[in-house]
């Protein structure tokens, strides 16, 4: 029987980061190493034996990377699949870097880790990878089977968005919104400040669909464009008809008002602060393409954990 000490996405995080600066090369290493200092108060990967953090580490991978592990049960015995999304963005979804750096650092962290850095229940050290897939619009597409790799799948950075399709065929318009990890779209500017609000959650910070929608292109405008220029974001890259459906939505979702909203403290401090579910009226249809993205982005702080993400139905 194994568990996670801390939240899955911090552990997954810290483990396969710090494994990767211990393999590469000095130069290439300099990134990753700088990234993980910050867990350096907590001791590295010894990390995993404390039952919880002080503070959330601001310890994202230099990579553009979500690491979303799916909400599960809290403890997992021989032989039960634990399923982990790895969403490698923009510049940084590169299947080689992926193969030669990534996957052998995950494949360190199931077989060899020093078992004096761990709880006597951590899975560090315990698992196989059994399959690994990578999306092509609504499916998933494997490239590794029962442990083996299949050399000529060449998967691209855009096949995740073919054959999309964000527009509900269902009986019923869309009204409910359940946040699957923790979220946190006002992220309090102090440590300090976090630990002081209250359980409750305040007007300020329930999330209203244009605070959503706002939410998501402020996410993506903080994604490297690949263009000359550290300041051209993703807006200034979108063409006037893209600016103006996007604007139009902004409207459209500015009229939806929320009718109940049920949310929950996140026990200790783990990133994001709070779950729930929101019900609005109806969604409309101009809306629900940004929703969608924003669910495969994720929004808000600790992004990178795999917080911010939710489902409509």
């Amino acid at each position: 029987m194994v568990w996670f000490s801390i939240y899955p996405g911090l552990e997954f995080s810290l483990i396969l980061g710090s494994l990767i600066a211990e393999s590469l090369p000095t130069v290439q290493a300099r990134p990753w190493k700088k990234a993980m200092l910050p867990w350096q108060a907590y001791g590295g990967i010894s990390a995993i034996k404390k039952k919880a953090l002080r503070i959330v580490p601001d310890a994202a991978w230099p990579i553009e990377s979500v690491l979303f592990c799916y909400p599960g049960k809290k403890a997992y015995g021989e032989g039960e699949p634990i399923f982990l999304e790895m969403k490698l963005i923009g510049e940084s979804a590169d299947h080689a870097h992926f193969l030669e750096v990534i996957l052998p650092a995950l494949e360190k962290s199931g077989s060899s880790i020093d078992r004096t850095r761990q709880t006597p229940n951590a899975l560090w050290g315990k698992f196989d990878i059994q399959s690994i897939f990578a999306a092509r619009g609504p499916v998933w597409e494997p490239f590794v089977e029962n442990g083996r790799l299949d050399l000529h799948y060449k998967p691209t950075p855009s096949q995740w968005s073919e054959g999309l399709d964000f527009h509900s065929n269902a009986r019923r318009p869309l009204r409910l919104l359940k946040w699957i990890t923790p979220f946190d779209l006002a992220p309090h500017e102090t440590v300090e400040d976090k630990r002081k609000s209250s359980n409750r959650i305040t007007l300020d910070e329930v999330p209203s669909l244009r605070d959503i929608l706002g939410a998501f292109m402020a996410r993506m405008n903080g994604l490297s464009t690949g263009k000359r220029g550290a300041s051209t974001r993703f807006w200034d890259i979108l063409d006037e008809a893209d600016r103006q459906a996007f604007e139009a939505a902004t409207a459209a979702a500015s009229r939806v008002q929320m009718k109940h909203g049920s949310f929950q403290r996140v026990s200790g401090l783990r990133p994001g602060r709070w779950f729930g579910r929101q019900e609005f009226s109806p969604i409309p249809e101009i809306v629900r393409p940004y929703l969608g993205l924003a669910s495969i982005f994720h929004i808000g702080a600790h992004t990178h954990f795999g917080c911010g993400t939710f489902v409509l139905f």
